[in-house]
């Protein structure tokens, strides 16, 4: 019988590949399967992984034409025979004792996923340090030792990383509630977490760090590339999830701020050769609430006053640049003591086209 299948998607990793599949192939628990979705790989990704599977017979290497993390896990989630589901990034690694010690629990416990800790590994400078995000202290001191579902932790369904890798699933709860992430787009792990957390009625937090997660600046999460923007239509997701289980209107206060920060904060880290796109789809998306005076005038009651502010000027610039002054100049103004020395022929001129639009 097989108790966890790993479902690991694969691009691109040769520097880390090897460590990653040693943290699973020596895993304490045996009784497992290993799904390898190579997505068209052009480095010697594929070589490591054939070469793992000649020696291990647990091991099921796929490959395909490169479609994306959503197409290749999905992929391997459907083909999965396992009565537990991990699923791998294949850049990271998991503490040897892992999937046993997660398995056992959620047996124990009869839960539909246990969650547990994670520390993130800087390999630039070889260190491990932990972070609140994969820590989840106020997770842990809410729940205890309980088993819980959303409904009982409130606003700390925020504080839960959306990160797969994060939890071990039951199969049959992710195939009887049709989990799944959304293709062709980057950050879809939100989309999974969300639909996961909502269908779930019986949750255990296993308060140890058993994942590293390794942060490098070439990441897909990371590198500010022109996957950024897909960061938008991520989120808009998340809302659509939220609706289709009626929770809305509950946590639309933290929804509609939570849009306004992701998008400045991507926008902000966005490579520069990108930035333009980002913002035409920024102000796209934003141009869309505000035809839909419903939820405009909603979202602008619920969101705190700076974000009102950005969602003003995302509407008046055409362009990024125009953005960016319009912004620097509203800094300046509410400063307690501002002087400027340069020419603002520009910034009055979006200010007054402000007053036209608005």
């Amino acid at each position: 019988m097989i108790k966890v299948s790993v479902v690991i998607p694969v691009y691109n990793v040769e520097e880390y590949l090897r460590e990653c599949l040693d943290t699973i192939v020596n895993q304490t628990l045996k009784d497992i399967e290993i799904i390898c979705v190579n997505d068209g790989s052009t480095d010697k990704s594929l070589d490591i992984l054939k070469e793992y599977a000649d020696k291990d017979d647990r091991m099921t290497v796929l490959s395909q034409e490169n479609g994306g993390h959503a197409v290749a896990t999905n992929r391997g989630i459907d083909l999965a025979k396992g009565e537990y589901l991990f699923l791998m990034d294949s850049d990271d690694m998991l503490k040897l004792n892992a999937l046993e010690d997660t398995y056992n629990i959620a047996q124990q416990k009869n839960v539909d996923f246990v969650l547990f800790k994670a520390l993130n590994y800087n390999d630039k400078e070889d260190k491990t340090y932990k972070a609140e995000n994969y820590s989840m202290n106020r997770l842990a001191r809410k729940v205890g030792d309980n088993i819980f579902n959303y409904k009982d932790i409130g606003d700390l369904i925020f504080k839960i990383t959306v990160t797969p890798w994060s939890k071990l699933y039951k199969r049959d709860f992710i195939e009887e509630n049709h989990v799944r992430f959304p293709e062709g787009l980057v950050f879809d792990d939100n989309v999974f977490f969300w639909k996961a957390l909502f269908s779930a009625e019986r949750i255990y937090f296993y308060k140890e760090y058993l994942f590293m997660r390794r942060w490098y600046p070439t990441s897909s999460t990371t590198a500010g590339n022109q996957h950024f923007i897909d960061s938008i239509a991520i989120y808009n997701l998340v809302w659509d999830v939220f609706k289709e289980y009626d929770l809305f209107d509950k946590y639309k206060e933290t929804l509609y701020n939570n849009k306004m920060f992701l998008a400045y904060m991507r926008f902000s880290k966005i490579k520069e050769e990108f930035k333009e796109d980002y913002y035409n789809t920024m102000r796209e998306d934003f141009t869309k609430i505000f035809n839909n005076k419903e939820l405009y005038m909603d979202m602008m009651k619920n969101i705190e006053p700076k974000y009102k502010k950005m969602f003003e000027l995302v509407l008046i610039s055409d362009t990024s640049e125009e953005f960016l002054l319009s912004k620097e100049y509203c800094q300046m103004k509410n400063s307690l003591s501002w002087n400027i020395t340069k020419p603002l022929r520009k910034i009055n001129t979006l200010t007054r086209k402000a007053k036209n639009k608005l």
